[in-house]
C-alpha cells in the first residue's frame, strides 16, 4: 500500500468548512491542466499536478506548479475534478485549503492561487507571506 498521505479534495469550486482540507482546483484550473496534459502528450491518469512553494517572490515564497509521474515517500495527495495533486510536507502547511483557478483576461492569462494561509499577496498573485 502507498504511504502517502492521503487527504480528500472535493471537486467544488469552493470548499465549506468540513471540506477545506486539502488543495482544491476550479473546474477551469482542471480544464486548463488537462489541455497541459494533452499538449505534452500525459495521461491525466497516470501524471499528477505538483503544488509547492518556494522562498523568494516579492513577498517571501512563491508557488510553484509542475508536473509528476510519481508521488513521493512523504507526499500528501488530494484529487480534485480528475486531477490528481501532490504536495511536498513542507509546502502543504502553506497551501493546505487553497484553491487554485485559472483565468483568461485581456491583462493576464495564468493560474491563480486562493490561499486562507496567506497573510500578504503580492500585485502579480504570484507570491505571498504567512
Amino acid at each position: 500500500m502507498d504511504s502517502s498521505r492521503q487527504t480528500s479534495a472535493t471537486d467544488g469550486a469552493e470548499a465549506g468548512p468540513q471540506e477545506a482540507f486539502g488543495i482544491h482546483l476550479t473546474e477551469r484550473a482542471a480544464e486548463e491542466v488537462r489541455s497541459i496534459l494533452e499538449k505534452q502528450n500525459l495521461s491525466v491518469e497516470s501524471t499528477f499536478l505538483r503544488v509547492a512553494v518556494k522562498g523568494g517572490g516579492c513577498s517571501g515564497f512563491s508557488y510553484v506548479l509542475d508536473l509528476a509521474q510519481q508521488a513521493g515517500p512523504h507526499d500528501n495527495q488530494s484529487e480534485s475534478h480528475g486531477i490528481r495533486i501532490l504536495c511536498d510536507p513542507k509546502s502543504y502547511l502553506y497551501l493546505n485549503g487553497t484553491t487554485i483557478d485559472f483565468q483568461d483576461e485581456l491583462m493576464g492569462r495564468g493560474f491563480v492561487f486562493s490561499n486562507p494561509n496567506a497573510t500578504r499577496s503580492c500585485g502579480c498573485g504570484a507570491s505571498f507571506s504567512a
